[in-house]
Formats: C-alpha cells, sequence, structure tokens
C-alpha cells in the first residue's frame, strides 16, 4: 500500500486495464517461480511501527500532516488516520548484534518522533488500540489526506454496495455497532515483522509463521479496550476482520470474501498459490495502473497490499534489484515499550528458525484449523487462552511458552548467531512476562479496574511508563 496512488474515481475501463496488468504480471511472478529467479538471500528482517499522536489528556490529535513534515527525511509515512504514522527500520542481516541494532533503530526513530511531536504539544504512543479513541473521532474528515485511503475508502463501500460495516466483537463484553467507512480499521495499530526468505524454503516459513501467530498474540496482547468496552486481550484480530471485510459482488445474501484473513490452510507447492489467489479471488480495489514492465510488479504488488492475510507474502527487491520474497507477520500489536517489542520480534526470529528447519514439518503435526483456532483463542485471551501445540498436548498459553517455546527459540536465535548477551536480555523479558502475567492488556485491565476507566488517566499512566524504557512486566498497576 505506499505505492502511488492519484486519484478516487474509477470507471469500467480502469479495472479492465489493471486487471489485463494484473494478469501479466502474475504470469511473469510464476515464471520467476519455475525459473528460480529470486535472490538466495535471506534471514533479513526489518518492521514497521504504528503509532498515534495524543495531546496533555491522552485524547488522539489529527495532525500527523505537521508531524510527517517535522520528520523530513526520515523512514516514516502517513497511515490511514491523521491520528497516525508508521516508522519503518532498515533491514539488518539475523546474525550476532541483531538484536542491539533492531533496537537501537526502533529507539532512535521513536526518539526522534518524540522529539518533533513535542514541538507540536503532543505526544506518541504505540499501543495496540488507544483507549481514548471514540467512534466518532474515526471520520472521514480524520482521514490522511493521500489519495489511496480515499480510493480504499470508496472501493470497500462499492464492494459493500452501500450497507454498513457491522461490527459484533463478543469478550469481557459486547460491543455492537455500525460504521458507514473504513475508518474504524484507522483504531489499529500493530507492530509488522518482515522477514526475507530463501524461496527454496519460503513454505516451510509460512506456515512455521502461521502456526506462530498464536503464540506471539497471546504474549504480545496489547488491545484490550475499545469504545469504552472491553473486549478481547487483543481486540485488534476482530476490528480489523470485521471492519475490512468487503462483500463479493453478487446478492447480499452471499457469503463475505475475507480481505483480513487467516487463511485457508496450509501452502503445499509455493507461494504462488497466494498471488494466484490473489488474482482469482479477490476484487482489484485501486486499478491504478503504471507504464512500467512487468518486472517490477507494480499492479501484483499494489493489489497484494490490499488483502490483509495475518502473515502476507510480499515481493520486493534486493540492493541490486534482483527480486526476492518476504513474509510480513502481522498479528503483533504495538508497543509497550521498544525492548518489548524487539523481545517479541525475537521470539518471531528463534521460532521461526527452530520449527522451520526441524526435520518433521511442524504443518505435518498441527491441522491448520487448530493453528487456526489457537489463534483466535490467543487474541481472546491472552496468556490464559488454551492452545494445542505440536505434541498434541492442549493447555495454557503461558505454560507452553515457559516449557517449549522460550527454550525454543533460545536455540533458534543461537542457531542464527545471536549473541548470548542480547539473547539472554530479550529472552529474559519475555521470561518476566510470561511469569508475571503482565502483557500490555493485563497491565490496561488491572489499571481500570483499580482507578476506575478513566482512560484519559489511563493513557497518561501508559505514556509515563512507556518513556521510562522499562518492560511492561515491570510497571506497577
Amino acid at each position: 500500500m505506499g505505492e502511488k496512488v492519484h486519484g478516487s474515481h474509477y470507471r469500467h475501463c480502469h479495472f479492465s486495464r489493471f486487471q489485463r496488468h494484473l494478469r501479466e504480471e502474475t504470469a511473469a511472478l510464476a515464471r520467476l517461480f519455475e525459473e528460480e529467479g529470486f535472490s538466495l538471500r535471506h534471514g533479513t528482517a526489518g518492521f514497521e511501527l504504528e503509532a498515534w499522536l495524543v495531546d496533555a489528556e491522552g485524547i488522539p490529535v489529527p495532525a500527523n500532516e505537521a508531524f510527517l513534515a517535522g520528520m523530513e527525511g526520515a523512514l516514516v509515512s502517513p497511515e490511514l488516520s491523521r491520528f497516525n504514522f508508521e516508522l519503518n527500520t532498515i533491514p539488518h542481516p539475523l546474525e550476532a548484534g541483531a538484536l542491539e541494532r533492531f533496537a537501537e533503530d526502533l529507539a532512535g526513530g521513536w526518539n526522534r518522533s518524540r522529539g518533533v511531536a513535542r514541538t507540536l504539544g503532543l505526544d506518541p504512543v504505540m499501543i495496540g488500540i488507544l483507549p481514548t479513541v471514540t467512534e466518532d473521532m474515526l471520520a472521514p474528515a480524520n482521514m490522511s489526506r493521500q489519495d489511496r485511503f480515499h480510493a480504499l475508502n470508496e472501493q470497500l463501500i462499492r464492494l459493500r454496495r452501500g450497507r454498513p460495516i457491522q461490527l459484533d466483537i463478543r469478550g469481557a463484553e459486547r460491543l455492537c455497532t455500525s460504521h458507514l467507512d473504513v475508518m474504524t480499521e484507522a483504531a489499529t495499530t500493530s507492530l509488522q515483522i518482515h522477514l526475507q526468505l530463501d524461496p527454496r524454503r519460503a513454505v516451510r516459513y509460512y506456515n512455521a509463521a502461521q502456526i506462530l501467530a498464536a503464540p506471539l498474540v497471546a504474549v504480545s496482547a496489547n488491545s484490550p479496550f475499545l469504545f469504552g468496552h472491553r473486549l478481547w486481550q487483543e481486540t485488534r484480530i476482530p476490528l480489523y476482520e470485521q471492519t475490512v471485510a468487503g462483500g463479493i459482488l453478487g446478492p447480499p445474501e452471499e457469503p463475505r470474501l475475507q480481505r483480513v484473513t487467516f487463511g485457508d490452510g496450509y501452502l503445499r507447492g509455493s507461494l504462488m498459490a497466494l498471488f494466484r489467489e490473489n488474482l482469482e479471488r479477490y476484487p482489484v480495489l485501486l486499478p491504478v495502473t503504471a507504464e512500467s514492465e512487468s518486472a517490477s510488479f507494480f499492479h501484483l504488488r499494489l493489489h497484494n497490499g490490499t488483502i490483509w492475510r495475518w502473515n502476507r507474502p510480499l515481493v520486493g527487491f534486493d540492493p541490486d534489484g534482483t527480486p526476492h520474497l518476504r513474509i510480513e507477520h502481522r498479528p503483533v500489536p504495538a508497543g509497550p515499550t521498544v525492548p518489548d517489542m524487539v523481545a517479541n520480534a525475537a521470539l518471531f526470529q528463534g521460532l521461526m528458525r527452530q520449527l522451520a528447519e526441524s526435520e518433521e514439518p511442524p504443518e505435518a503435526r498441527l491441522p491448520f484449523a487448530t493453528a487456526r483456532d489457537n489463534f483466535y483463542a490467543a487474541a481472546r485471551s491472552g496468556l490464559e487462552a488454551r492452545v494445542t501445540w505440536l505434541d498434541g498436548r492442549t493447555g495454557p498459553a503461558r505454560t507452553l511458552l515457559t516449557e517449549t517455546l522460550l527454550p525454543q527459540a533460545r536455540q533458534g536465535l543461537r542457531a542464527l548467531d545471536c549473541g548470548p548477551g542480547e539473547t539472554d536480555r530479550y529472552l529474559g523479558i519475555l521470561r518476566d512476562r510470561v511469569r508475571t502475567g503482565q502483557t500490555g492488556a493485563f497491565w490496561q485491565v488491572a489499571h481500570a479496574e483499580a482507578h476506575g476507566r478513566h482512560f484519559g488517566d489511563l493513557v497518561a499512566a501508559y505514556r509515563e511508563r512507556q518513556e521510562s524504557g522499562r518492560p511492561v512486566h515491570d510497571w506497577p498497576p
């Protein structure tokens, strides 16, 4: 979705032209798979961090244009709403010192963001869902001005035939409401983890990422409140899925085609199956055409950017122009601190290495339906979710993390040559988070129970603790 989009009103000829380019580029990508034309470089990782701008009372402020102007030259971009922005990091190879480099990059970008925001009388906050955001704030007037966001909104409304989005999220409490536009998606902010793949092992890594989505969500949950309601531990998951669900063109009674999805099954052949699915199943949303060679994959990448799988395959390019494959792991929320987010990424990278390179494919040991059930259970209940693992045992996610996954992540990071000091530091943060049970979501709920649902005070306390840099397990209520 980072591609340039100009205009937001399209005719049938625009869709026909785009579809022709998309077919050509999908065929060109298939040839790359057949001819083994992808870069063999792999094991390089990077991040995208989405965040909020708030005032002294913790209320979101639609000021990302002024903020972005002040951040000129940085790896930063707008998000759907004017309350939000996105920081990007430079990719680094997974090797000795990588975790500390990730921490330095994230901290550097965050400190610069904080400095620029404060010149505007604001503060940045990294959190999955900001508890002070209200439904009336998420209106088209607060949409970022870039054409692609307005075009995306118009096309999703078209696919729903003008029917409102119906939110029905049942957790500790229940939220039922309707919304006419896509702006409720702006309530969700995440840490997206990118990993460049060896094309010969890409399917194994993709399937491993699917299996790992559950424990990653359980240990990182940071979104318990939405519009004053306490819902799931990671409410981003149902909110995103219900907001962006677009109806198939056809009778209203037809089932909706999910553009935010965990998927229907493990991959068996290659990542190409997902790009074919993009072409065959998903209506085009942004029919913007470019006069470019199919080797740039402009149309294929733009279309893929409007399908938000929780593990999304990406086509990118090495510095020398050779195309490569990446996974974008999307379930992890933003925050609470830089050390917490690097710890989450360390768990993901270490476990990816262990599961994908294990002698027996993990997807042969866990049915896909069970992996999917684990994911939604973890989003709903966090560390207390009951999940089933590869050995067939079922129990709380926190027990699985303590007894199995943290030791395996250590082995995986050792295999990636990450240093013992950085490995101990970041896996130690996770060990203590699991031991105390205090994720970001747990802390928010505990604060609200202790002090009442005064969300401005909650955000102020959260922001103060975030700025201390102390990991969330060490935060007082």
